[in-house]
């Protein structure tokens, strides 16, 4: 059991309204939820589907929904999805404590591991790197050379901090992470590809999380940097030198192309690409497949390909579905015209 709904409002500072001491199994999605579990519903539509579902219990931010809806159990916050974060660290599993180096780890005699250090099955840790307090290197996670992990950090299976590169407090590397691959960097010389060096390193700002699968190249020279609190979502590419502000998100399947600057608070949804060399202000949201192929100086939401402003984006996409009937009408017009006798002066036949 999760708890009491009196528990739980103690512990989310949420007013309740219903049986105190209804008792939460589990946490559902709406779809999902059954008599004894609590669902969410973060705005009225959710609302609404949430009272039609079979949940025992609903967490919503809703500030009313006592009052419309009386008979039901209700936790009300001031922001649900906070709340519903809470509510789940009760039910994620306790990580690893240390300290513990698995006998098939390999951890160099130079290394400088930190207090309660907790290092899985088949690991590496290279020479003269360091791990912090309290971080975890799950099964085949690696660190190498003179890499530096901060402490209460988590890489996942197989996620990787290479050669040089530096990771700050409350880091997570997901599963299958590479920081600090090579930046795709070439010299086109005498009809073929000539591998320009890649010397420089990756550096993570405090509680940063990258995605499964993520890959975020060491730059040329210098470092590729993201910046405390940026969460990069799985598959995403960020290539060579390109720097990233504070609590920026990157979404799914995303490319920033070398040398992409990008500044604090800035979403970037799925699939968005940007040119190499370009610069995006601080505050921007650059929607779905989303092309950057220019500097974006000021915040706000932009779209399309190449980007602009989301709301001449719209017209434009207006626009073009309106083309297949514009272009009927001029041939349609065409077609007439061709047709219509000829009015021209001297135009009739004379008789001979």
């Amino acid at each position: 059991m999760i708890g009491t709904l009196a528990t739980l409002a103690q512990a989310l500072g949420a007013r309740l309204s219903g049986d105190p001491e209804f008792a939460v199994e589990r946490v559902d999605a709406v779809e999902e939820a059954g008599p004894a579990s609590l669902t969410f519903a973060v705005d009225e539509r959710y609302l609404r589907a949430a009272m039609e579902s079979k949940a025992g219990a609903v967490l919503t931010s809703v500030a009313d929904a006592d009052a419309r809806y009386p008979k039901r159990n209700l936790l009300i916050v001031g922001d649900a999805r906070s709340a519903l974060a809470a509510i789940l660290g009760r039910l994620e599993p306790p990580r690893p404590l240390g300290p513990f180096v698995h006998p098939s780890a390999v951890v160099d005699s130079s290394a400088s591991l930190g207090e309660r250090v907790w290092i899985g099955p088949t690991c590496v840790v290279g020479p003269d790197a360091v791990v912090g307090d309290d971080s975890v290197l799950l099964a085949g996670a690696q660190l190498g050379t003179r890499a530096r992990l901060g402490r209460r950090c988590i890489l996942h299976p197989r996620a990787m901090l290479l050669d040089e590169c530096v990771a700050g407090d409350d880091v997570i590397l997901q599963a299958g992470a590479v920081i600090g691959s090579d930046g795709f960097g070439y010299a086109f010389v005498d009809g073929r590809y000539v591998k320009i060096p890649q010397i420089g390193n990756v550096v993570l700002g405090d509680r940063v999380e990258i995605g499964a699968n993520a890959c975020v190249d060491r730059a040329q020279t210098g470092s590729t940097s993201i910046g405390e609190g940026s969460k990069i979502d799985n598959l995403v590419q960020i290539a060579h030198n390109c720097e990233i502000g504070r609590n920026t998100g990157i979404a799914a399947l995303a490319g920033l192309a070398g040398s992409t600057i990008v500044g604090s608070y800035v979403r970037i949804a799925g699939q968005t690409g940007t040119r190499g060399h370009v610069r995006v202000a601080d505050g921007v949201t650059l929607t779905g497949r989303a092309g950057v192929w220019k500097d974006i100086a000021k915040a706000g939401v932009y779209g399309g390909s190449p980007a602009i402003d989301q709301r001449e984006e719209l017209q434009r996409q207006v626009l073009l579905r309106q083309l297949p009937k514009l272009i009927e009408r001029v041939r349609a017009l065409e077609r007439a015209s061709s047709s219509a006798p000829n009015d021209r002066p001297g135009g009739a036949e004379r008789d001979g």
